[in-house]
């Protein structure tokens, strides 16, 4: 019988959904958050789940009750209900946070992004890593998970390939290892357990960029067109959009603008292969 519970929050984005399908067959009990019961599609003769709006901690009456642990991948990725990183990646964990420590949580674990603080400058890195500063100052125990990227954001990469040709910022010889949804879930509950405060993590395949603009290519069935920019275009684009539009619409395109020019290489983990993904996704279209 299963004695412990592991509260998701999140529970209904790309990498909760991950983590909700695989701690079923753990060691854990689990509890999901949901924004909307009737649109997240779980399983409710399988899994707890409740609704609640984790901006809102009114709504948190009595979810934390008999709780162990808690794993949070709540964050902004294009949501379009007004929010910002502020409001969701930094003020809706500490709300979870504050909630979990009143509620005897023994850990809270929260899924950050690698290279934090280099990447305090930007929106989604500012709001993140002052949520780990407030984690780190709350008296609970914790882990913090650093990917360096999902296999989902590598979609971006397919778009441009079926098109014919990829378009990378300077010599596209910039390393990264992006790792899966799945694989990644399993680096999260393995975090329970763990003494670790901070795990960075990647996939099993370290990349060039080239090498993964060739694969979306492959992936397309398209022969090898990549364009190497300057990388004065880049930063003519990303004063573009900081001047021009809402941080709600500059955010994502900062991050990805910014991480695409830095070295984002973490220690190896898992079995998935993008190009198996690329193929997937490609044959999914």
């Amino acid at each position: 019988m299963k004695t412990e519970k592991v509260l998701i929050a999140g529970a209904s984005g790309y990498l909760g959904r991950h983590i909700t399908k695989q701690i079923v067959h753990s060691e854990y009990d689990s509890r999901l958050i949901v924004r909307n019961l009737k649109k997240s599609g779980f399983n409710l003769s399988v899994y707890d789940v409740v609704e609640a709006e984790v901006t809102k901690p009114e709504t948190f009456k009595n979810i934390f009750n008999e709780v162990d642990y808690v794993i949070s991948t709540v964050g902004i990725t294009r949501q379009k209900d007004g929010l910002t990183y502020m409001d969701v990646d930094y003020q809706a964990n500490v709300n979870l946070i504050d909630a979990a420590r009143a509620g005897g949580v023994k850990k809270f674990i929260y899924v950050s992004v690698l290279n934090g603080q280099k990447l305090r400058h930007l929106k989604i890195g500012e709001a993140k890593e002052k949520l780990v500063d407030y984690l780190k100052n709350s008296g609970m125990d914790y882990s913090v998970i650093r990917p360096n990227g999902f296999f989902s954001d590598m979609a971006d990469f397919l778009k441009m390939a079926k098109s014919g040709k990829v378009y990378l910022f300077g010599d596209g010889k910039l390393k990264l290892n992006p790792i899966h949804g799945d694989d990644l879930a399993e680096v999260c509950i393995h975090a329970i357990r763990s003494k670790e405060k901070e795990i960075n993590v990647g996939g099993p395949d370290i990349l060039s960029q080239n090498e993964i603009a060739e694969l979306a290519l492959k992936a397309c069935s398209k022969p090898v067109k990549i364009v190497h920019l300057p990388d004065w275009i880049r930063k003519v684009t990303l004063w573009t959009v900081r001047t021009f539009t809402s941080s709600k619409t500059y955010g994502p395109i900062e991050f990805f603008l910014s991480t695409m020019v830095m070295e984002m290489v973490a220690p190896r983990y898992g079995t998935k292969k993008l190009e198996d993904f690329f193929i997937k996704k490609v044959k999914e279209q």
